[in-house]
């Protein structure tokens, strides 16, 4: 089945569901790091939303928000786990760095898990390189960060 993609907001009850599963799954991965990751992935009033469907089912999504002039930090990068492998991550990455790139950002960073090699692969086959670790992030062993110019 073809993948469309969606610009909206976190008000979009696809992207709630996705975001909901992302969370669950990530409150295993981190453990007791869980509320300090939590504390940074907050989703109220994002206006930059990118959501993937499977027809009319909501298979993927992620967001940026603005974290300076020309700079952009990619967020909440879910996909459903019976539709990864599919290529739906890089569509909805691509989708967000054209949405950013039009918007005037020249830069993309994000992070992730370092056992999230999947993730970390996919944002290295997209472009991204890996940075030091920024703002909240410094000094913490699980977080790779990464860039990359638009």
């Amino acid at each position: 089945m073809d993948v469309t993609t969606k610009r909206t907001d976190s008000g979009d009850p696809g992207f709630q569901s996705l975001v909901e599963r992302l969370t669950r799954f990530l409150s295993v991965l981190n453990g007791e790091n869980d509320a300090f990751y939590t504390q940074h992935n907050k989703t109220d009033n994002l206006p930059t939303v990118v959501v993937a469907y499977a027809g009319a089912e909501p298979v993927g999504c992620g967001a940026f928000r603005w974290v300076r002039d020309g700079v952009v930090e990619i967020k909440r990068m879910y996909v459903d786990p019976d539709h990864r492998g599919r290529g739906v991550g890089a569509q909805v990455l691509r989708e967000l760095e054209a949405w950013a790139a039009e918007a005037g950002a020249s830069t993309a960073i994000l992070e992730t898990s370092k056992r999230l090699q999947s993730a970390v692969r996919l944002y290295q086959r997209s472009g991204y390189r890996v940075i030091e670790n920024y703002g909240p992030y410094v000094g913490v062993h699980d977080s790779v960060c990464m860039e990359k110019i638009l």
